[in-house]
C-alpha cells in the first residue's frame, strides 16, 4: 500500500527535489496515521526527525505531516514552499517555488482558518494564499500573486491583491 501510494503520488513529478519531498511526505503521512498511542509516537520518532531534516533543512520546504494533500501533488523546485498544517490540498495540484499557503490570525492570535485548494490547481512561483478561502478546481494562481479571497472554479487570477484575469478556462 505504501509503495503504491508513493508511485501514484509521483507519476507526474518530473523534478527530483519535488519527488523527494512528495515521497518523504507520503512516508511520513503513512506512519503518522498509524501513530495511535504515545508508544508508537516514540517508536516512529526517528522517521519524524529524518522527514523534518530532509524537507525543512536540506530542501527548504515546510510541509507538516498533518497537512491534507490529495494524490498527484507536483512540486517544482520546492525551495521556499511553506504550507500550514491546516491547509487542505486537492488532487493533481502543482506548486512552484516560494509558495506560501497559510492561515490567517486575528489581533488576539486566534486562528481564522486556512485555505482549501481544489483539484487540478496550478500555483505559480512567489504566490501567497492566506486565510479561510477556497481556490476552485482547475484554477491558476499567477506568479507573485497574493490571494486573500475565494477563487471560482476555472479561473485565472494574478496580482497583489489577486484579481481575475480570465474565467471559464
Amino acid at each position: 500500500m505504501l509503495i503504491n501510494n508513493i508511485i501514484e503520488d509521483n507519476k507526474n513529478n518530473k523534478n527530483i527535489k519535488g519527488k523527494i519531498i512528495v515521497i518523504s511526505y507520503t512516508i511520513m503521512r503513512y506512519f503518522r496515521k498509524r501513530m495511535t498511542n504515545r508508544f508508537l509516537y516514540i517508536l516512529f520518532a526517528p522517521i519524524i526527525i529524518i522527514y523534518k531534516f530532509i524537507t525543512d533543512i536540506v530542501l527548504g520546504c515546510e510541509i507538516p505531516a498533518s497537512t491534507k494533500i490529495g494524490r498527484g501533488l507536483i512540486i517544482h523546485h520546492g525551495r521556499g514552499t511553506v504550507l500550514n498544517a491546516d491547509v487542505v490540498i486537492g488532487n493533481n495540484v502543482t506548486l512552484k517555488h516560494n509558495t506560501t499557503i497559510g492561515n490567517k490570525m486575528d489581533k488576539d492570535g486566534n486562528n481564522l482558518g486556512s485555505p482549501i485548494i481544489g483539484d487540478n490547481v496550478i500555483i505559480a512561483p512567489n504566490s501567497v494564499i492566506i486565510g479561510n478561502i477556497k481556490i476552485g478546481d482547475n484554477s491558476i494562481i499567477g506568479a507573485g500573486s497574493v490571494v486573500i479571497k475565494d477563487v471560482a472554479v476555472n479561473t485565472i487570477v494574478a496580482g497583489n491583491p489577486a484579481k481575475i484575469i480570465s474565467m471559464n478556462i
